[in-house]
């Protein structure tokens, strides 16, 4: 069994880092100001559902079209009545770091205190991270739109027992992954249920990992470019900082700096075209501009992060038991947005990556380096496998990138007449910037196999650490060999190099 390696206290403010870390087991401290918050809001929501009057969603009623129904009398009986219609998931599961992510969110979302829940079920909740154990997932079913309803009931359901669960590299039925863990069953009322369901925790989870790896990958194109320029020669007058200051962009300016930073000590060649091509000119303008969009959906993470996803919530008041509020904060339009954008990102980020291998291998652009960056062409075909494996990636992701928190679809008869979608498009996210990744490996092992077929050494220090980091872990593609491994060991190098 896998032992906790950190500590995340439930105090605020929520660093979106401990999703990354959630991954593996996570020491998570219900400490004295979360409970105190989680108290009074079971206080709260016991005062509001006691009044004779009240009419409380899923605590009182049935749920979705059907709220105008009652709902169960007996409250551990209405969280059967939350859950069992929710089983309707489809597809492979959820990737266990997406899971455990949400999880993590729900739970802080949980420990602001306005969901109403017992402190019980926030304390079972931390207890799980410092397991290994994950619920089984599916991948299908969510619109966003009332929260992500199935896939954090099947997570609710496997915590409860019910279902299927992941334990150190194993499905297996969730009640015995829960005891091999040595964790209890949660116990839940009909208001602890809804109140883990009613919220956008698995699109908000997958938008900020996809994120994180976007981040990754946009610095290693960063690091990529100026390693391509230095190879071949470039002349560096377009990382200007007047130029690009006259620009007035921010992102572009920190681009630029971070470029010049990269490429202090290159030398020209003297030799390349007065004007490079777009692929290398550019650059500044394209990644500083995604930099500018990589920060608003920084910024939608941090306020999803910091809020709270639910519905409905029991708020304090200055006389009184304090106020049932219905409303829609379930509703993942902000995340679905920022996924889409996230998207566009992704997509031209890929774009830049192919294009700059291209260029990389056509001996009328790369300074004269042989094709496909052969010592011996028609004899050895060098990166030309990768190359083409590039080609389908691009096509992928842009297939990929076609916005999904616009494509919606009426359902559960009208009461949710207009849905965002976040969920689908936070996965896309995720799956795009895994194929980014392996863009920036292929054009890093393009680049490690040009320095072997007769570029000149990088004249940047930096460059050449860079360099040298890939030579020392990659052996030149001489004589020809499947390279798919070696592609992801670059990715794997450029993707955490600093």
């Amino acid at each position: 069994m896998q032992t906790p390696q950190d500590t995340h206290r439930l105090t605020g403010p929520f660093e979106a880092t401990a999703l990354r870390r959630a991954a593996t087991p996570l020491t998570v401290v219900v400490d004295a100001a979360a409970r105190t918050r989680i108290e009074e809001g079971r206080r709260r929501f016991r005062a509001l559902r006691q009044d004779d009057d009240s009419r409380i969603y899923g605590s009182t009623t049935g749920f979705g079209a059907l709220a105008g129904y009652a709902g169960r009398r007996d409250e551990a009986d209405q969280c059967d009545n939350t859950l069992a219609h929710l089983g309707a998931g489809q597809g492979p599961d959820l990737p266990a770091g997406i899971v455990r992510a949400a999880l993590l969110l729900r739970t802080w979302s949980l420990a602001q205190g306005l969901s109403g829940v017992s402190v019980r079920v926030v304390e079972d909740l931390a207890a799980m991270f410092a397991t290994a154990f994950t619920p089984a997932v599916p991948r299908y079913g969510s619109v966003g739109a009332s929260g992500d309803l199935i896939p954090l009931a099947y997570a609710t359901q496997a915590l409860r027992g019910r279902g299927h669960a992941w334990l150190d590299g194993r499905r297996m039925p969730a009640a015995e992954a829960l005891s091999t863990a040595g964790l209890k069953p949660l116990e839940l009322d009909g208001r602890d249920a809804l109140a883990l369901v009613n919220g956008t925790s698995v699109t908000t989870a997958a938008l900020a990992l996809a994120r994180d790896t976007v981040r990754d990958a946009h610095r290693a194109l960063t690091a990529l470019t100026a390693l391509l320029t230095d190879l071949i020669g470039c002349d560096t007058a377009f990382l200007d900082p007047g130029l690009l200051t006259a620009y007035n962009h921010p992102g572009v300016c920190h681009a630029g700096t971070r470029l010049r930073h990269l490429l202090t000590g290159c030398t020209p060649s003297g030799d390349r075209p007065l004007q490079e091509p777009y692929s290398i000119r550019c650059t500044p303008q394209l990644l500083g501009a995604a930099e500018d969009a990589l920060r608003y959906v920084d910024s939608v993470i941090t306020a999803d992060i910091g809020g709270v996803s639910d519905n409905p919530l029991f708020l304090p008041d200055d006389v009184g038991p304090g106020r049932t509020v219905h409303g829609g904060n379930f509703f993942g339009q902000p995340a679905a947005f920022a996924a889409d954008l996230l998207a566009v990102v992704t997509a031209q980020l890929g774009n830049l990556a192919e294009r700059q291998l291209d260029l990389l291998v056509d001996p009328t652009r790369n300074g004269g380096l042989p094709p496909m960056l052969t010592p011996t062409p028609g004899i050895q075909h060098g990166l030309q496998g990768v190359q083409l494996a590039t080609t389908a990636f691009v096509a992928e992701l842009r297939r990929a990138a076609t916005p999904a928190g616009m494509q919606s679809l009426p359902t559960n008869l009208h009461n949710q007449d207009v849905v965002p979608f976040g969920t689908q498009a936070a996965l896309r996210s995720y799956d795009m910037a895994e194929l980014l990744g392996l863009l920036c490996g292929s054009l890093a092992l393009g680049l490690r196999q040009a320095s072997h077929a007769g570029a000149r050494r990088p004249t940047a220090p930096r460059c050449a650490d860079l360099l040298d980091t890939l030579a020392a872990a990659i052996e030149p593609v001489d004589p020809d060999r499947p390279l798919d491994s070696d592609v992801r060991a670059a990715a794997r190098i450029v993707l955490t190099w600093r």
